[in-house]
């Protein structure tokens, strides 16, 4: 029996999944879980390049939700993946997500749905929602992230260094002194030279830095899961490849956005010290938009797996669940 005091539901298997062909010889995976009469909800997951985990479905109730789940391009299920040597990132980028996520909301014939996403997935949910306002009932935003310089400066360029100096020396071994200045760019080069000897330690350091400041105390687990070179080369170069376009948006074009979707119910969970997406931004985005509830958890980072941040996230999925379609 689920009770009050558990932090998310029971894990759950999907009733149908399949694979959405967005063309440029892409195909994105899907899958769909929970109450097939329920109220739908998109799950959008974090890098970009993450990819989904099962036990994502279990941020919402399954006899109320019928609950989506999908591998942006290049990532998780989806092909071909980011990890080939020969990958072609010509055709991913944020429109082209957008358009796949709108193409599987009418292919799964959803009218509206709810939209959560964390970290990346808050800035591509943010994107998605200033794009087709039209189609969502709510906002769940986690870790906020819009890729503004001062957000990737902090992180990619030497601010989140006074913090764990000893981490951002491992972050910064593979590339030469010269280059350092650029983290980003110094990275793009090694992370999409096509000889995997130069990628893959590149991928790795990168992936590595980023397990190992995302919760509030380090997981070893979640770093040596994320450190598998396969895993890492995609999440590394997804990252990299959206970081060095700046998602493709202007300078913070998605907070300034806000306008458009000031009318949408929304609940932003930010975890107090959070390093990787630091407050100020979930922070510039609330006073940008005072009607959107901001919950900050005092004792948690980044991860949406920590206690705090997943009872947060539950509770606002909860009350949106009684909420009208």
């Amino acid at each position: 029996m689920m009770k009050k005091t558990d932090a998310l539901y029971p894990p759950i298997e999907p009733y149908e999944t399949g694979e959405l062909l967005v063309g440029d010889g892409h195909r994105v995976y899907w899958e769909v879980s929970g109450n097939p009469e329920g109220k739908p909800v998109v799950f959008l997951h974090g890098g970009p390049g993450s990819g989904t985990s099962p036990w994502q479905r279990q941020f919402f109730d399954p006899k109320r939700y019928r609950i989506v789940l999908l591998d942006q391009r290049g990532c998780g299920k989806s092909t071909p993946h980011a990890s080939a040597p020969d990958a072609d990132f010509r055709h991913i980028t944020t429109a082209h997500l957008i358009a796949d996520i709108e193409l599987l909301r009418k292919n799964l014939g959803i009218a509206r749905w709810q939209v959560f996403g964390g970290s990346w997935g808050s800035a591509l949910a943010l994107a998605y929602a200033q794009a087709h306002p039209d189609a969502v009932t709510e906002l769940v935003l986690r870790g906020i992230f819009t890729l503004r310089r001062v957000e990737l400066e902090w992180f990619y360029e030497g601010g989140a260094a006074a913090l764990f100096p000893d981490l951002w020396e491992s972050f910064i071994a593979p590339i030469p002194v010269l280059e350092r200045s650029h983290m980003i760019e110094a990275y793009h080069r090694r992370l999409f030279d096509p000889d995997p000897a130069v990628h893959v330690p590149a991928a790795v350091a990168w992936a590595t830095w980023e397990a190992s400041t995302v919760t509030l105390t380090p997981n070893a687990a979640q770093i040596e899961a994320m450190s598998d070179p396969e895993k890492a080369t995609a999440f590394a170069r997804m990252e990299n490849h959206f970081f060095v376009h700046r998602g493709w948006w202007e300078e913070g074009q998605l907070i300034a956005g806000v306008d458009l979707i000031r009318h949408i119910p929304t609940v932003i969970v930010q975890g107090r010290h959070d390093v990787v997406t630091p407050m100020m931004t979930a922070w510039d985005l609330h006073r940008a938009w005072p009607e959107a509830e901001l919950v900050v958890v005092d004792d948690a980072g980044h991860a949406a797996t920590e206690p705090g941040t997943k009872k947060a996230l539950r509770a606002a999925t909860d009350r949106f669940a009684r909420a009208a379609r």
